[in-house]
């Protein structure tokens, strides 16, 4: 077999949905639709909290910061994919598979540490009620936001670094439908072993001591609720984190499947699918979650739209 280093790779070819493929106009319809409402729902989130003094609390800056990375996240695969339905041509070039394979990781990472800041946002205004507002300052939301991009982009440098100096070897199909780690290490013509280690463990240790955080905030905010005498506060309290928990359940559920399970022969194609759910579906799902399930952001909605009827009429 020939054993090319990646200096010589010019062009990888994206594989797709394989045998989908003859639904590639109904596949780019749908996933058109989701990808443009993801980006106006996201960004109706923005302009909504970024223009209602009501919504100027932590917990809303963070929602701010997440529908900011789903923008970010949804476009670093989508765009490509759409091209790929509708032109047929599958190829990507060697840097621009990696600038994918950087952002998307990133943004995944980064994501994962928003959510764990998340939880303990809302461990805090549940279980700490009292110290929350001291605790919680303007300047400490900012410096928790800063941490989480830094962190996300310096650890994913680890496992893209690793992988763009793997000898690639015969033709360079990536069985995938963006540049994904295990697609192209699968393509390695020598011994991986330290590169796979390492990357499992930048991966698994962003994804698991992130989850940890939110397994044991919600362990305490749990309990918290529990010891609420009635069931109508137990039900408010509860509410306050329920959207969180939903998207926490969506992102980490499809990335363990894919990232977490053992792999078999058929297992790709699975992988692709689940994929789906947290490149694609949970950006899009986020905007309905944060908004049609919180009174807060429909009322400063409304709002906005008052406010803007009145703007038109005024001139």
């Amino acid at each position: 077999m020939e054993n090319l280093n990646q200096t010589n790779v010019k062009d990888f070819e994206l594989m797709g949905f394989g045998v989908l493929e003859n639904y590639s106009p109904c596949l780019f319809i749908v996933f058109f639709i989701i990808y443009l409402f993801t980006l106006i729902g996201n960004m109706l989130i923005v302009l909504v909290v970024y223009n209602d003094i009501y919504l100027h609390t932590p917990m809303y800056f963070f929602i701010t910061n997440l529908a900011c990375l789903e923008i970010w996240y949804v476009t670093t695969t989508s765009p490509k994919l759409l091209t790929m339905l509708v032109t047929k041509n599958k190829k990507i070039s060697f840097y621009w598979c990696f600038a994918q394979l950087y952002m998307f990781h990133s943004l995944g990472i980064t994501e994962c540490n928003l959510l764990g800041i998340m939880a303990i946002d809302r461990f805090l205004a549940i279980c700490k009620p009292l110290r929350y507002n001291n605790i919680m300052t303007t300047r400490v939301c900012r410096d928790l936001s800063v941490m989480c991009w830094s962190i996300g982009f310096l650890m994913a440098l680890i496992p893209m670094t690793l992988t763009s100096q793997v000898p690639f070897c015969g033709r360079y199909y990536v069985n995938h439908y963006f540049c994904d780690l295990a697609p192209l290490l699968s393509l390695a013509c020598s011994d991986i072993t330290v590169t796979v280690s390492i990357n499992r463990f930048v991966g698994g240790f962003a994804t698991m001591f992130n989850l940890a955080i939110v397994v044991l905030m919600y362990i305490s905010i749990i309990y918290s609720i529990m010891k609420i005498k009635t069931s109508r506060g137990r039900k408010k309290a509860f509410s306050t984190c329920s959207s969180h928990l939903t998207v926490v359940t969506l992102f980490y559920g499809a990335a363990c499947i894919v990232y977490a399970t053992p792999k078999t022969s058929h297992s790709v194609e699975y992988d692709k699918l689940f994929a789906l759910v947290y490149a694609m579906f949970t950006p899009f799902l986020n905007p309905i979650i944060y908004s049609l399930r919180n009174q807060e952001v429909k009322s400063g909605l409304r709002r906005g739209l008052q406010s803007l009827n009145r703007h038109i009429k005024e001139r």
